[in-house]
């Protein structure tokens, strides 16, 4: 069955509107505006240096806006950090775990430490839904690859259950086959009614799993495109509109 998305006006988690953001004379954020409704996915490409980063520190009250607003949940994560953070899990792009723990340990310190223990089998539950290896489960992370540690993040972050899910390039080194396992993932966290951003350059993941796909330059979105139908998007227009947008 076709997802159809919540229209994000009405229900919106993320709401950013015409915010600002210069350090120096540099602008970083030039009345950039996006909104992500309750249960909809919504993926961010852009080139080097278009502002995807402080679009995310700012949606995490690590940067406060010049001018416009930053909304999550309608909080302002500038002036009340810890209560946005609170509806947000966040998945950067290199996650830091302890090496001297298992997998399973992570989760348990980590899931604790947020304010959200889960038991074990919930636990090994998320961590065989993100695709990592029942043999691995209890090993020690020093020995994961890059894509194991990611897929022990991916499994903490889904299981805090909070209204707003960050991705920070959220596929990068993982497999076809794993990449394939946390886009069914996505859906299933999208059905359980949580805001998705994601920043991404992997356009054929953004084009899986996205209800809408925003090209970000210079700070602000300048095109913004919708799933529609079977196809849901033209991969092949969006390669194109996304290269130009990686050289602008």
């Amino acid at each position: 069955m076709q997802h159809t998305p919540p229209s994000p006006a009405h229900s919106a988690e993320i709401a950013i509107d015409g915010a600002t953001l210069a350090y120096g004379t540099h602008r970083v954020l030039d009345g950039m505006s996006l909104s992500v409704a309750a249960g909809e996915i919504y993926a961010l490409l852009g080139g080097n240096g278009a502002g995807k980063s402080t679009t995310l520190s700012a949606l995490l009250g690590f940067v406060r806006a010049d001018g416009g607003s930053v909304r999550v949940g309608g909080i302002d994560p500038a002036t009340d950090p810890d209560a946005a953070r609170r509806r947000i899990a966040y998945l950067p792009e290199n996650v830091a775990l302890y090496e001297h723990l298992s997998a399973v340990e992570n989760a348990d310190y980590l899931l604790a430490l947020s304010g959200a223990p889960r038991s074990r089998s919930d636990i090994t539950d998320a961590l065989s839904a993100a695709g990592l290896q029942d043999r691995a489960f209890d090993q020690r992370l020093g020995g994961f690859s890059k894509g194991m540690r990611q897929k022990v993040a991916i499994a903490v972050a889904l299981l805090r259950e909070v209204p707003v899910l960050l991705l920070d390039e959220p596929t990068s080194g993982l497999d076809p086959r794993a990449t394939a396992d946390f886009n069914a993932l996505l859906h299933a966290v999208r059905a359980r009614g949580t805001a998705v951003l994601m920043v991404t350059h992997d356009l054929l993941s953004a084009a899986d799993v996205a209800d809408r796909i925003g090209f970000l330059e210079r700070g602000r979105i300048v095109e913004e495109v919708a799933a529609e139908g079977d196809a849901r998007f033209d991969v092949r227009a969006l390669h194109d509109r996304f290269a130009g947008a990686a050289l602008a």
